[in-house]
């Protein structure tokens, strides 16, 4: 009797204790959530917004806010919002950045031409068309370098989304071809050496046969001397020889053992 009066208030602490605990790690969760919602924001819809009203808006909320990109428009006034990130509705931490584009209103100006022309003057010509500089391109080509060669969008184009110019500009050739170090293809079969020089951007212009000669009768007591080792299939002999110097244009002969 005693032991199960033992027994029953045993089982009633452990539960009160299993109770508590329940309970503290229900109100630290409750608390966690409250504090890590507490920390976020509803991002505003920016949409129509002049930049200046977008960023007070933003800092009003808790957030930052930077102009990324500027397009043009020709349904958006220009000096308003036009697009944002994230979208509005979405919550984040505060502090957080907001990227924005700024529209430009509808397209006004024209675009040049600018083929033909040096660089620096091409962005003399952007500039005072209310232009910028795109991305730059470079192409291999006999003339002076950095002159325009292709621009994108093109000369009068007309419903461009942004007030930027692309060029594709010409760039000196190489006047001293790539030199490598002829390697040494001696008892090489003919696919292998066919692979080591094509992996070093050379070729092989042809290859021919050794021609198979008479091994001479030794006098009689005389001693023989030793033959070097051929193997069938294999190169015994190059040109360019090895250690030259050689580029892509020399082309690579070889004799083959059979």
């Amino acid at each position: 009797m005693k032991l199960r009066t033992t027994m029953i208030r045993f089982f009633r602490i452990l539960l009160g204790a299993v109770a508590m605990m329940t309970v503290a790690l229900l109100s630290a969760f409750i608390t966690m959530r409250l504090a890590i919602h507490g920390r976020e924001v509803q991002i505003p819809n920016f949409a129509g917004m002049t930049y200046e009203e977008a960023a007070a808006k933003a800092r009003g909320t808790g957030l930052n806010m930077t102009l990324e990109n500027r397009y043009y428009s020709a349904v958006v006034p220009a000096g308003r919002v036009l697009q944002q990130y994230p979208v509005a509705g979405v919550r984040v931490r505060r502090s957080w950045q907001v990227r924005v584009t700024q529209s430009l209103g509808p397209q006004r100006v024209t675009i040049p031409n600018a083929v033909g022309m040096p660089l620096r003057e091409a962005s003399v010509t952007l500039r005072r068309g209310s232009l910028e500089l795109g991305s730059l391109a470079h192409l291999p080509i006999a003339g002076e370098a950095d002159y325009v060669l292709a621009q994108s969008p093109p000369p009068n184009a007309e419903g461009v989304d942004k007030p930027a110019v692309s060029l594709l500009l010409s760039e000196e050739e190489d006047a001293e071809p790539k030199a490598w170090v002829m390697p040494n293809l001696s008892g090489l079969t003919l696919a292998e050496a066919g692979a080591r020089v094509s992996a070093m951007g050379l070729h092989i212009a042809y290859a021919q046969e050794a021609a198979t000669a008479i091994p001479a009768i030794p006098s009689v007591g005389a001693t023989p001397a030793p033959q070097p080792v051929k193997v069938m299939g294999t190169v015994i002999a190059q040109s360019p020889a090895p250690g030259s110097r050689v580029t892509a244009a020399d082309p690579v002969k070889l004799t083959i053992v059979h």
